[in-house]
């Protein structure tokens, strides 16, 4: 009986896991938590009417809020809208509401009937059809029961379906040890009572299993446990049932042997007829599956369905491929055992050890597979091709699953397909099979954060996670959600009785040390990667070493291809190759990263193999000059007529031109997490002035908000190292812009000492670009602080130091700046004029970016001089730029300035709307100084719409920051909330 054959062909729901609903393949929204707990409460009543007190206590419990009856009813009108055509579903009647729905649209009833029918199959003896259905019942089970539903009645009906779930693994496992399968349950039970040590009839099993599979030892060793750990949790003794199986295995006796293997199917076919007098037999060489599997059940669902659908003439052939340790065999054989009941006439499987320098010879394995079909050994031909034939021809007429696992490539397998429909083959392999055109062909990513978690938990124990979550999150992040070395790590621990989470989380944190902590027993991490890496060519190898060097989360073609010193082509098939065998994924077309172990090791290979006979941090200089190259292309065609790139260190011809700014600007922010990070480590490597440069050249993405922090944390490296060298010249530029990135954030006094530092470097070091910048950021700041004297001389320096630079966009950000500082000494129409010129300045350049500084200048003159509507008009142009620009920062100022324009012309509505606009955008942006100003606006803005509690609680909130920095602006907070407020506007 096939899972998804007995949903309905229209609607169906699941409760065994999240709360979902589909028509067909189509989800459907079930709404908000509180709906879904109304819907699952209305299912797991079988379609009986649940009044609405019952529904109200189950969603809220004895303490329903005021209006739940309401609330209730909305949920019921919007699930019935969620419905659609199958609304009439949820029916209305005597006050409350049932859902009516076919058994087979429901998991759970799924479940119980799969249950049902298991316990009539054993009941009838056939002990291996109800072990089927019972792993069908299994199977529908997607994680936690009811995730994420609130309420009572949800709590409670979790605990009764997990406790059901268990039960039925129980039946399960007692329905393998009767059917002789000793050696696959201790695994699984083995991990079941990590899992849960207190359960008695788990380890009741377990000591059965050990015991018929000849480890009296052990079997007793399994009752001493529990007896101590119920003593010491408990203070209890085991129950009589398992001292009885104690006792009975101290006596062996005869009627605990059980029945020893299971019995072979005699079920006949017909024979070969090159292999007469050969016997049909049914094989059956599916290796256990995992107990703890956890992972995608929708994957292998998708396989499952896949494998077991015929179309045409074709064989079912599903390629999986996927990083070493991912979980490729166990998905693949959990997907088998699923589906053998389509596979009547048996399962074949073999390792082909394709990932070792040794793999299987297709001529033997076909050998292999002909005796296991009951083709007598002294008929099997000797060539490939005539063992080929006449194993298609044994599988001719027959359903046979053939599970390759481990296989290296497409012409080792192709030899092992079946040639008829019938049957289906499933392939594990590191490489991806594009080349076997018949393959429906499978990525299998790492496992998610949740899934990780889970399978920890399994092999722990939940009880020594429970209290740990973010060792645990800590430990499976360092294991890189790779299944294995998460298997390895818990088994590890799970081991260890002293340890905690967080001690073994501890060992894993230092990377040197990481891939040789993650070995236990006879599995490592180290070694299975080794098996690939030794596969590679030369040329592969190499690029798979040196691209690893670098720090950044991922890497794009073109800096590859600089890294490695080959054509973007060559760099491409290189990479294409890698990711063929797994050892790199692409993140998206022309973007490639490592799994974080596997960078680990690849950086031990660099290591232990690389040979650098000149300088060691050769790559880290190349792809440090394709970043600074291509960053300056960008600052230049951004910004026509800035003379800042022609005081870089600039490696000619080694960086992506473009040539429009659109796509520049895009690769900017697409490489600004790699970019920073080449940053720190060039400096670590004492690379400082093309490091300084680089940030010089990039420094929009300190207005960016997405990457200022980052942005931030560069730059103060750099600043650090260089003085420790002694490099002023590096000193200067990087204080300057640290300057400018404290300024954004409101963080004055920071912003005021880096200023001040380098402007005394300015003295020492003949440098235009700083000369002209360090004293605008300076006057930034004192304008900022109301040093408006002070501001002004600054700013008289520093467009000094740009016209003797000619550089133009640098004298039109000084009058901007100069604007600003007229309106704030009230010299308005001063003001006015100094923008305009900042404008035409722009505008004859072509630099609609920076143009758009200018026209936010205009529009705060504008609006002190009266001119609301054209004061609007101008910080929309800007604002337009910015959000196209992607400047974070600037947006979120322009919409603040518009904010204070709708407050002037009493449009309080709009000014409330503009203002938390402002408040989201600037969010983890502009630092609390910032956020004070925006609230004092809103504040405003809620007064005068009536809001008055609010607006209070605004400014509440605005005064304590001013008050936490000792800002000027407390005092007029504090005016705000005794008297009504005013409405003027101040110009920064």
């Amino acid at each position: 009986m096939r899972q998804e054959r007995a949903f309905g062909p229209r609607l169906r729901f699941a409760v065994l896991g999240p709360v979902r609903a589909w028509r067909g393949d189509q989800p459907l929204a079930v709404g908000s938590p509180q709906q879904r707990a109304l819907l699952a409460a209305l299912l797991l009543r079988g379609g009986r009417t649940a009044s609405a007190s019952e529904l109200l206590d189950a969603l809220w419990g004895e303490e329903p809020p005021h209006a739940a009856l309401a609330g209730m009813r909305t949920y019921a009108s919007r699930l019935r809208k969620a419905l659609g055509p199958d609304s009439e579903c949820l029916v209305s009647e005597s006050g409350g509401y049932a859902m009516r729905i076919p058994d087979d649209a429901l998991d759970l009833k799924l479940a119980e009937r799969y249950a049902a029918e298991a316990e009539k199959a054993r009941s009838s003896g056939d002990l291996s059809g109800a072990r089927d259905l019972i792993n069908h019942a299994l199977a529908l089970w997607e994680g936690e029961p009811l995730t994420g539903v609130a309420g009572p009645y949800a709590e409670l009906q979790r605990t009764r379906l997990a406790e059901w779930q268990l039960q039925l693994l129980e039946t399960r496992l007692d329905l393998d040890l009767e059917l002789g399968r000793h050696s696959e349950a201790i695994s699984e039970l083995t991990a079941l009572t990590a899992a849960h040590p207190l359960r008695e009839r788990l380890r009741g099993l377990l000591m059965i299993a050990l015991y018929r599979n000849g480890r009296q030892g052990e079997a007793l060793a399994v009752y001493g446990d529990v007896r101590r750990l119920l003593a010491d949790e408990l203070g209890v003794d085991p129950s009589g049932e398992l001292y009885e199986i104690q006792q009975r295995i101290l006596h062996a006796e005869a009627s605990l042997a059980g029945t020893g293997s299971p019995k072979p199917d005699t079920q006949t076919h017909t024979t070969v007829p090159l292999a007469e007098p050969s016997v049909t037999v049914r094989p059956a060489q599916l290796p256990a599956a995992i107990a703890d599997y956890t992972g995608s059940e929708l994957l292998v669902e998708k396989l499952a369905q896949q494998l077991s659908t015929t179309k045409g003439n074709a064989m079912a052939v599903s390629a999986v491929a996927g990083i070493a340790g991912v979980g490729k065999t166990t998905l693949a054989v959990r997907v088998a055992h699923g589906i053998r009941s389509e596979f009547p006439d048996g399962q074949l499987y073999f390792d082909l050890r394709g990932a070792g320098t040794q793999p299987a010879d297709p001529h033997y394995v076909l050998g292999e597979f002909l005796q296991a079909l009951g083709v007598q050994s002294g008929v099997i031909p000797d060539s490939l091709d005539s063992r080929a034939a006449l194993y298609r021809s044994a599988l001719d007429g027959r359903r046979v699953l053939v599970l390759l696992d481990n296989a290296r490539d497409a012409h080792q397998v192709r030899p092992l397909l079946p040639g008829t429909p019938g049957s289906a083959t499933l392939i594990t392999s590191r490489t991806r099979m594009v080349d076997l055109s018949v393959a429906h062909l499978v990525d299998l990513d790492i496992m998610s954060p949740e899934h990780a978690r889970q399978l920890f938990a399994k092999i722990v124990g939940e009880d020594r996670v429970a209290d740990e979550q973010d060792a645990v999150l800590a430990v499976i992040a360092a294991c890189g959600f790779l299944p294995l070395a998460i298997r390895i790590a818990a088994s590890r621990l799970a081991v260890r009785r002293t340890w905690t989470v967080s001690t073994l989380a501890s060992k894993l944190a230092n990377e040197r040390r990481r891939l040789d902590e993650l070995q236990a027993g006879d599995l490592a991490v180290k070694a299975t990667f080794e098996l690939g890496y030794s596969q590679l060519r030369p040329a592969q190898a190499r690029a798979f070493r040196l691209l690893s060097l670098a720090d950044g989360s991922d890497f794009s073609l073109a800096a590859a291809a600089a890294v490695l010193e080959l054509s973007m082509q060559d760099a491409e098939d290189i990479l294409e190759s890698l990711v063929d065998a797994s050892l790199l994924d692409s993140a998206a077309p022309g973007r490639y990263r490592y799994h974080d172990l596997v960078r680990l090791y690849a950086r031990a290979c660099a290591g232990r193999d690389e040979e650098q006979p000149g300088d060691p941090h050769a790559p880290l200089s190349r792809l440090l000059d394709f970043y600074l190259a291509t960053a300056a292309g960008v600052y230049a065609i951004e910004r026509p007529g800035d003379t800042t790139v022609a005081h870089l260190e600039v490696a000619d011809g080694a960086g992506l031109t473009f040539t429009e700014y659109r796509s520049a600007f895009d690769w900017l922010h697409a490489e600004a997490e790699c970019l920073l990070a080449c940053v720190q480590q060039a400096t670590a490597a004492g690379l400082l002035r093309r490091a300084a440069d680089l940030l010089v050249a990039a420094t929009d993405l300190a207005e960016s908000g997405v990457s200022s922090r980052r942005f931030e944390s560069a730059a103060t490296a750099v600043r650090d190292a260089a003085a420790r060298a002694g490099d002023q010249l590096v000193e200067v530029r990087v204080r300057t812009l640290l300057c400018k990135v404290h300024t954004i954030a409101g963080q004055f006094a920071a912003a005021e000492e880096e200023a001040r530092q380098a402007m005394l470097l300015c003295e020492a070091v003949n440098d235009p670009w700083a000369a002209g910048n360090a004293p605008n950021e300076r006057a930034i700041v004192a304008s900022s602080e109301g040093r408006y004297v002070e501001a002004e001389a600054y700013l008289r320096q520093a467009i000094n130091s740009f016209r003797a630079d000619n550089n133009q966009p640098g004298i039109a950000g000084v009058l901007c700046n100069l604007s600003r500082l007229r309106l704030l000494t009230g010299r308005v129409d001063g003001a006015v004029q100094l923008a305009k010129e900042a404008i035409e300045i722009y505008d004859r350049l072509g630099l609609a970016s920076r143009g758009a500084n200018a026209r936010y200048a205009l529009g705060l003159a504008l609006t002190q001089a009266g001119s609301l509507g054209e004061a609007l008009g101008f910080f929309h142009k800007a604002l337009d730029v910015f959000r196209s620009g992607r400047q974070r920062f600037w947006e979120g100022v322009t919409l603040f300035r518009i904010a204070e324009v709708h407050l002037a012309a009493d449009r309080t509505g709009d000014a409330a709307f503009a203002a938390e606009q402002s408040l989201s955008v600037t969010q983890n942006i502009a630092g609390d100084w910032w956020r004070a100003n925006i609230l004092t606006v809103l504040g405003r803005a809620l007064d005068g719409i009536g809001e008055l509690d609010r607006a209070r609680a605004c400014w509440r909130e605005a005064l304590s920051i001013y008050e936490e920095r000792g800002s000027h602006e407390a005092e007029t907070v504090r005016t705000l909330l005794g008297e009504r407020p005013s409405t003027s506007i101040r110009a920064v």
